[in-house]
């Protein structure tokens, strides 16, 4: 089961997210999302649990819950959404640039 952790304080790592799980059951990977260019932490995070079951346990008991002086947002991943713009449109990679293409009807 992937969920999603928003709100997360730019101290939290993927150490500490891990180790809040775990009190759930098995986590099978913890990430903090950060940027590319400067390496900080997007405030937001995904983990891993094989079981379902753990992983419901987990949402439910941490949603709301403080985390390093933050109230974090706990729930279901969704999945990711394809790369088409909000109109139907389509990137397309020019060499290097994107480049954002919209359909005309």
């Amino acid at each position: 089961m992937n969920i999603y952790v928003g709100n997360l304080s730019y101290t939290t790592t993927d150490e500490s997210l891990r180790e809040v799980f775990e009190a759930f059951g098995e986590v099978s990977s913890a990430r903090v999302v950060t940027d590319r260019e400067t390496g900080r932490s997007r405030g937001f995070g995904f983990v891993e649990m094989p079981s379902s079951d753990e992983g419901h346990a987990g949402i439910a008991a941490l949603n709301g819950q403080d985390l390093d002086g933050r109230s974090i947002t706990v729930n279901e991943a969704r999945p990711k959404e394809d790369s088409r713009g909000p109109r139907g449109g389509e990137f397309r990679d020019r060499g290097g640039r994107s480049e954002y293409r919209s359909r005309r009807y």
